[in-house]
């Protein structure tokens, strides 16, 4: 009888093969091609390279139709309520945005309500954002890592952010982003499936 597999873990069993872990990249650029979208999906080809994942990446400019109509949760079309599930349920997420009104995009934040409270308690949380010029690189300690503190999520505390002149076209160019990308994929790795799992109910109390 084959074991079930463990994500991550090797198991002594022939019959049984370790589950990839799971990376959800997420972009809150609301146009195609976009800059913040490749920058995230360099993320997570270095992530890639380096251990066995399964990487799935949300594009609000796929999904979000179906999200901008929406007040509750069970207003939500079947394919986003599995895009927000894919979040929920990820071992690292990947998160990124443009600067749009020295911020992130309404329509993140919006992506981003429907999510449980306490869904994302401990998860690892790789911050990234894209905008004009450097000025703007404070975004993710002053918009990005907040949102998630509120969900008592575990920020990494090297996060990647790049600007217009870092890229050809949609092509990161720039050395020194490529190093930090590398880096921050590196830092991630141990921290990679280490959200534990717990009863929102035992959070409630806090």
């Amino acid at each position: 009888m084959s074991l079930p597999a463990t994500r991550g873990a090797p198991l002594s069993s022939v019959d049984a093969m370790p589950a990839p872990y799971r990376v959800v990249a997420v972009s809150g650029s609301l146009h195609e091609p976009s800059k913040t979208t490749a920058l995230l999906r360099a993320i997570a080809d270095a992530v890639a390279a380096r251990i066995d994942v399964d990487v799935r990446v949300i594009e609000l400019t796929e999904i979000g139709p179906g999200l901008a109509g929406a007040l509750r949760r069970d207003d939500l079309p079947d394919a986003v309520e599995q895009q927000l599930r894919a979040i929920e349920d990820a071992d690292l997420l990947i998160v990124g945005s443009p600067v749009y009104r020295a911020s992130f995009t309404g329509l993140f934040k919006h992506l981003f309500d429907f999510i449980g409270q306490y869904a994302l308690v401990g998860k690892p949380v790789l911050l990234a954002a894209t905008g004009g010029g450097e000025r703007h690189a404070l975004i993710i300690e002053h918009q990005l890592r907040p949102l998630f503190a509120f969900f008592q999520a575990l920020t990494l505390p090297l996060g990647v952010y790049a600007s217009n002149t870092d890229f050809d076209g949609y092509e990161i160019v720039s050395p020194q982003i490529l190093s930090r990308i590398t880096l921050a994929a590196e830092r991630a790795l141990p921290l990679v499936g280490y959200a534990p799992v717990q009863d929102p109910r035992a959070l409630a109390a806090f």
